[in-house]
């Protein structure tokens, strides 16, 4: 999308960009970010790795300021501004919320800089869960975009219409400076209507021909890099005995009773997805921070007696097979890789911006 008789790009700041899966998929659909802020030291050290060109601010993002990001930009204009605030507050995969998170209130973080950074569009990605239980904090920032001068839509997607080999809902909130900008059309359909191809599945993307490598097993090898990430965590005999015995596309109500974890051995209720196989003809559930632990999700390998690997979970979530994670810590690695607005969903969004920025400001000269 770069102008081809000026060489321009659209630029683009983010804001908790994690370790970079919404800058991969700008950058995916010709926009060049210059800007990136994020707290959490992991995220930003992922983030540095991949993208080394963008000006990373490691910092609250309470403490940044519009003319801070602007000023990293070389035409002294940034065209997107994309953030994906935490949103620990209004999932439906914790138990843990409370309207007084203070996490919560970072929402309107967006609508401050947007106030002070202008730019022509703002792309803000979240859980259903903000239009339910944080259905007040979505409307204020709605309120002060407008008030701003931006025409603002949202609305729920599932980003397996966007080619992502995975089930997830994502609420998506555009708005342009006097302009409005519709939801990108869906690539793909659950069953192939519309003359849409079908849901991409876990064996589209699942096409590693190595065998994982255990957590301690890389560790003594030299560090996780060593096996690409494509490492998996030892599992207890309990954990192996009921993946053996699990269902393609089953959850813990499919296990034989004695092998259901205590807790949960007369009762059907809860996360009920947790100690399942993935199908392979069938998108991946949504990946999460645990996706190397049975206990978290239906993250288990289709026919092999383990959980997806971390680059496994990378790939579902549609980053390049060469994206890099770094160090040594396990964890942090999955809640990058869980925490990740899908690049290829990322991309749909981010097209639909540029195509819409483009249509009401046709000098700028970004092409199609």
């Amino acid at each position: 999308m770069t102008c081809p008789t000026t060489g321009f790009a659209p630029t683009a700041a983010e804001l908790f960009s994690g370790g970079g899966g919404l800058a991969q998929g700008l950058r995916n659909a010709g926009v060049r970010p210059v800007a990136a802020v994020e707290l959490d030291d992991y995220a930003a050290d992922v983030f540095a790795a991949n993208h080394p060109g963008v000006e990373l601010f490691r910092k609250d993002v309470r403490k940044v300021s519009g003319d801070e990001l602007r000023a990293t930009s070389s035409s002294g204009r940034v065209d997107i501004l994309a953030a994906c605030p935490p949103c620990q507050g209004f999932s439906t995969l914790t138990t843990k919320y409370r309207r007084s998170d203070p996490r919560n209130f970072l929402v309107a973080e967006v609508a401050r800089i947007t106030r002070e950074l202008q730019p022509s569009a703002l792309m803000l990605e979240n859980v259903p869960g903000l239009a339910g239980r944080g259905r007040p904090i979505l409307d204020a920032l709605i309120e002060d975009l407008k008030a701003d001068g931006y025409l603002v839509t949202w609305s729920v997607l599932q980003v397996a219409d966007y080619g992502v080999p995975q089930t997830r809902r994502r609420l998506v909130l555009l708005a342009g400076r006097g302009f409005s900008i519709p939801m990108p059309a869906p690539t793909h359909s659950q069953h192939g209507r519309d003359g849409l191809p079908r849901w991409r599945t876990l064996q589209d993307v699942l096409t590693m021909r190595t065998e994982p490598v255990r957590v301690d097993q890389a560790v003594a090898m030299g560090g996780f890099e060593s096996a690409d990430w494509h490492v998996i965590r030892k599992l207890g005999e309990a954990n192996v005995e009921r993946l053996r015995h699990a269902i393609p596309g089953k959850g813990r109500s499919a296990l034989p009773r004695h092998l259901r974890p205590a807790c949960h051995r007369d009762r059907d209720d809860g996360f009920t997805n947790t100690y399942g196989r993935l199908e392979w003809d069938q998108p991946s559930s949504t990946i999460t921070a645990g996706c190397l632990s049975p206990s978290k999700g239906r993250f288990g390998h289709p026919e092999e007696l383990r959980t997806i690997s971390l680059r496994e979970a990378a790939l579902i979530q549609t980053f390049p097979p060469s994206y890099k994670f770094v160090g040594d810590k396990i964890d942090a690695a999955c809640s990058v890789v869980g925490n990740a607005l899908p690049c290829l969903f990322a991309e749909a969004i981010a097209r639909r911006v540029v195509l819409s920025i483009n249509r009401a400001s046709p000098w700028l000269c970004f092409s199609d």
